[in-house]
């Protein structure tokens, strides 16, 4: 009875041994992911680049914002599909956003968000003038991010010598972290005027099965909460840097281009005007005066 009943155990057995050597590749091979994109690598390429020294930047209102996303450094790790999870429909919803934070500052004349395609890779401020002489920027806000993504076994994972575990059992431990970043540069005078950053953990138990496609989805979540994160730190920021400007304007030199009054000047000739419109009311007849002198 036991040899004749072996053959129909050998299916079982090689079913066991395929889960078993789908498990071990699985725990030693796709263990992490990152995906990153660096201003650093962006404006300071290479060692043979001549050293910038930043000046006392001088900004002439109201200033033209340019908006754009440093190039991706590529993806790396050891997970199938490797791939920037970061959506180009991400991408330019952060833009956006960033964008009317601009928007709303009265010192702007106007938003110009720039193409991916319009950054060279390691492009450095040459890169950035020939922004400005084709778009007619003074300031430019560049946004990049890092993330990093690992994969766990935990005790569970013993359930996946059955094919049943691999599809039930969440024994895998998934972690991803997010980092945004936009710095904000005077594109003439090389100068930082301020950074924002932007963070996210997303923490999350998956299936053999399904812990591909639960990545990608922990990747998409963790770049939309980062992405918030940032966009409330550079309102934060800009409301910073607006009172710095006034309180140490020998960090920041301040002109207006011809024709610019500024908004403090429009408040000014509104009051102005409110004063004189309340004094003229003071010779203005009143009717009582008409109805007594009939």
């Amino acid at each position: 009875m036991k040899f004749s009943s072996s053959p129909k155990l050998l299916p079982l057995l090689l079913t066991a041994v395929c889960t078993l050597a789908l498990c071990g590749c699985t725990s030693l091979w796709q263990r992490h992911r990152h995906q990153s994109s660096s201003v650093v690598q962006f404006l300071f390429p290479g060692k043979d680049q001549p050293f910038v020294q930043p000046r006392i930047p001088t900004l002439r209102l109201p200033l033209r914002v340019g908006v754009a996303l440093v190039p991706s450094t590529g993806a790396q790790g050891n997970y199938r599909g490797l791939n920037d999870t970061f959506s180009e429909a991400q991408k330019t919803g952060l833009m956006r956003d960033v964008a009317a934070q601009f928007k709303a500052l009265p010192f702007v004349q106007s938003i110009e968000l720039v193409p991916t395609t319009y950054l060279r890779p390691g492009g450095s401020f040459e890169n950035l003038d020939q922004l400005r002489a084709m778009l007619g920027m003074d300031v430019i806000a560049l946004i990049s991010y890092d993330q990093a993504q690992s994969t766990n076994d935990t005790g569970w994972s013993f359930a996946y010598w059955t094919i049943v575990g691999a599809y039930v059992v969440p024994a895998q431990k998934n972690a991803t972290h997010t980092l945004m970043e936009a710095v904000v540069y005077d594109i003439p005078s090389r100068s930082l005027l301020f950074r924002a950053p932007g963070v996210s953990t997303v923490k999350n138990h998956a299936t053999l099965i399904s812990n591909e496609s639960d990545l990608h989805a922990d990747s998409s979540a963790g770049y939309t909460i980062a992405a918030q994160d940032l966009t409330t730190n550079l309102q934060r920021e800009l409301d910073a840097f607006k009172v710095r400007a006034k309180e140490e304007p020998e960090s920041v030199h301040i002109e207006h281009k011809p024709g610019y009054r500024g908004a403090g000047s429009i408040e000014g000739w509104f009051a102005a005007l409110l004063t004189l419109l309340l004094a003229a009311r003071q010779f203005v007849p009143r009717p009582e005066f008409f109805s007594r002198s009939r």
